[in-house]
């Protein structure tokens, strides 16, 4: 008998190879046989007919290090079909931890971390505490090089010691031999921005033994977006060690419809050399980060409360404004494109889903001085969406086939008063209604393959991503005609249209838009 049986479904099996319809039986949490089923053998039958049965999506590209925690039913990540997360994104991940610098380190994930108290010191602690507060998806994580120069030496803007190297190095380590699955780097955050790519090479080195694998949140994603590719890929060849880009995109209006054919060619011949580089990207031409990232790198040394004396301080705000005026200038920004989505203080929440420019004419100010004077109210604890790329480089990006889909979103519940960026919630299902059913740039199959197999290969999941005997019964049952990124930017929390169920280790976990509060998730540590 299967617990579960799926009859009659179109199944695309997340390996690229073309839909068949079979029916799916599963037993204890792994799907056990593929083909013709009598309906009598199954103790739960779903009558597939008509619909979509794939693999659960697996984002590459997470933010749920600390939103897992505090949303353990992770509902923008289930209703939309995600039943894996990988997380640890742009060099922000929630270890290591050291006593003398965990405010630091709170500091620096404030704008994710939920309120939530790091009490736990390296990546073993931290998968405990995730296993202990359940997960409604199965979690795994990368060590952020951010955390680990901070636990090593802080916001110390210069290169480090040998000693201090060789501690970053033992962080490294230590994680990777805990479980996780890699390095990343975000380097348009402080302290990444103060660091060489020869110290990152360092550290990559300590993967290769593991299977590891690094991901770079890159240097530049304008005007430079070569040189940064390029950098990236100089990782992989001097570590030994597979390579990705995160959110591959082409920002600055001057850059646009051009500068994207010079780093995927790039990318092409690297590959053809024989270096294992790879892309993510989510599907929309806003991104999403902290407003204090317009400020210039110099601003951030010493952390956030150094940041905001130095905006407090007026000689030293009167050139921090000059060098972001410069900034905004040479790549054609414009405030009225970037929009605040969630600030800590309810004296402010007016301004959440309002742009800049529009804050800044209701209180007659001009636009760099209320950016300014917010990110100093806050804090500095200011998140921020902006409108930065165009549709054409999102599809030139996608259709390669070294592209992955990465929400660089994370796990948030539906009723929330903030204003977050929709990919959050719809990442998965607007690839599939839009890029593929709509813009056709690409077969089911293969919009499947980039958001189910494709990760998990890259990640390391044997055992997931694909439908095949054996594997663990991470599935979405969706209508392909109906399926919806119903989030939008002015209501993004909202359960997406077309996905009949959600199953997770083989246990239902959302039917019809509503989760069923299943915890069925569990914490992926790399070699178990």
């Amino acid at each position: 008998m299967f617990d579960l049986l799926f009859k009659n479904a179109k199944v695309v099996d997340g390996t690229n190879s073309p839909w068949y319809i079979a029916d799916v039986g599963v037993a204890d949490g792994k799907i056990a046989k593929i083909g013709k089923i009598c309906e009598s053998e199954g103790t739960k039958v779903v009558d597939a007919k008509g619909y979509v049965l794939s693999p659960g999506f697996i984002d590459s590209h997470s933010h749920s290090d600390f939103g897992i925690l505090r949303h353990k039913l992770n509902e923008s990540r289930i209703l939309q079909g995600i039943t894996t997360e990988l997380a640890g994104d742009c060099g922000m991940s929630p270890m290591p931890v050291t006593p003398e610098r965990r405010a630091l380190l709170e500091k620096y994930v404030g704008f994710l971390d939920e309120g939530i108290e790091l009490d736990w010191t390296d990546a073993a602690g931290y998968f405990d505490k995730v296993e202990k507060n359940g997960t409604s998806v199965n979690f795994a994580m990368m060590v952020g090089h951010g955390a680990i120069r901070i636990a090593a030496m802080g916001f110390d803007d210069r290169e480090p010691t040998p000693e201090e190297l060789d501690k970053m190095r033992e962080y490294t380590k230590q994680s990777m031999e805990q479980g996780c699955f890699g390095l990343t780097t975000g380097f348009i955050y402080p302290p990444g921005c103060f660091s060489k790519n020869d110290e990152v090479i360092e550290l990559c080195k300590e993967l290769a033994p593991y299977g590891g694998f690094y991901k770079s949140h890159m240097r530049y994603e304008g005007d430079k977006v070569m040189e940064s590719v390029e950098d990236t890929v100089e990782v992989g060849i001097q570590a030994g060690i597979p390579v990705q880009v995160v959110h591959h995109k082409i920002t600055g209006r001057k850059n646009w419809k051009y500068k994207g054919y010079a780093t995927l060619a790039f990318i092409e011949r690297a590959r053809e050399r024989g270096i294992d580089v790879t892309v993510d990207q989510y599907p929309y031409t806003a991104s999403a980060t902290t407003l204090t990232s317009t400020l210039p790198q110099w601003a951030h040394e010493g952390g956030l409360e150094k940041m905001v004396e130095r905006l407090k301080d007026a000689e030293t705000r009167k050139k921090i404004t000059q060098e972001m005026r410069e900034y905004f200038e040479s790549d054609m920004r414009v405030w009225s494109d970037v929009f605040i989505t969630s600030v800590p203080s309810e004296k402010n929440a007016w301004v959440k889903g309002k742009n800049i420019q529009e804050i800044a004419d209701k209180l007659g100010k001009d636009p760099f001085d209320a950016a300014i004077d917010l990110m100093i109210e806050e804090d500095g604890t200011v998140r921020q969406l902006s409108f930065g790329m165009c549709e054409e480089d999102i599809e030139m990006i996608m259709k390669k086939p070294f592209t992955m889909i990465g929400s660089d979103g994370g796990a948030q519940p539906l009723d929330t008063n903030d204003v977050p960026h929709p990919r959050n919630y719809g990442t998965f299902p607007r690839v599939i209604s839009h890029y593929c059913r709509e813009r056709k740039l690409f077969s089911l199959e293969t919009a499947i393959h980039k958001m189910t197999g494709f990760p998990a290969a890259r990640i390391g999941l044997a055992d997931r991503g694909v439908i095949k005997t054996g594997m663990w019964a991470d599935l979405v049952l969706f209508d392909f005609d109906k399926i919806k990124d119903t989030p939008s930017f002015t209501k993004p929390n909202a359960a997406c249209e077309g996905i009949k169920q959600v199953y997770v280790n083989g246990v239902l976990t959302a039917e019809d838009g509503v989760h069923t509060g299943a915890l069925a998730g569990k914490m992926l540590r790399r070699g178990q």
